[in-house]
């Protein structure tokens, strides 16, 4: 009897370290979704009513997703220190849901980053030959730390003797760099998922 009792006490805190890795791991991802919303320098190339959202949706689903597996690992944590079958049972449910959602927001970033892209080049791009644009193009310009040969930019980047990247190089190197991101995360912590099943 006292057997039985260890194997269920070491299976119960086995289940509790678990959940407390799949709560670290939301953490984890929660935050990486914040920095890449709330990013200074991504937030003031798309900061403006009509700039292209396709980036921010692939963010909002990683937020998304880590905000449910915090609160998915705390009620793990508790249904496995309570021994709690209907906690445990919701628990993996929900893990299917958010490992769903995590192959979703890694499928969408690399499936979508040439649009997105493309989508914020021409945004840049209309701001160019718009002449209201100027502010968004001086943005631009600035934080990518690229220019546009042919125009006379605010920043002055063209003008140096040094050589500076063309913006819609810049771009398309910032905006990979960020969908990587969201891709790797997000298939990396549901491969993460599958391992622990």
């Amino acid at each position: 009897m006292s057997k039985v009792q260890g194997g269920m006490k070491c299976v119960k805190y086995l289940l509790f370290v678990f959940n407390f890795i799949f709560w670290l791991s939301g953490s984890l991802v929660l935050a990486v979704g914040l920095w890449l919303r709330f990013d200074p320098e991504t937030v003031s190339l798309l900061a403006e009513n009509d700039a292209p959202e396709h980036f921010f949706i692939a963010v909002y689903i990683l937020i998304g997703a880590g905000g449910v597996m915090m609160l998915v690992g705390f009620f793990g944590c508790f249904g496995a220190m309570r021994e709690s079958q209907c906690l445990l049972g919701l628990f993996f449910a929900c893990l299917l849901i958010i490992f769903g959602a995590e192959v979703a927001a890694g499928v969408f970033g690399f499936l979508n980053k040439d649009k997105i892209i493309q989508g914020v080049q021409n945004y840049y791009q209309s701001s160019v030959k718009n002449g209201n644009g100027t502010a968004i193009v001086s943005v631009y310009q600035k934080v990518l730390e690229c220019c546009e040969p042919e125009s006379s930019p605010s920043s002055g980047l063209c003008t140096a003797e040094k050589s500076v990247k063309v913006c819609n190089e810049a771009i398309e190197k910032f905006f990979n760099e960020k969908l990587f991101i969201i891709g790797y995360v997000g298939i990396g912590i549901a491969g993460i998922m599958v391992t622990k099943f």
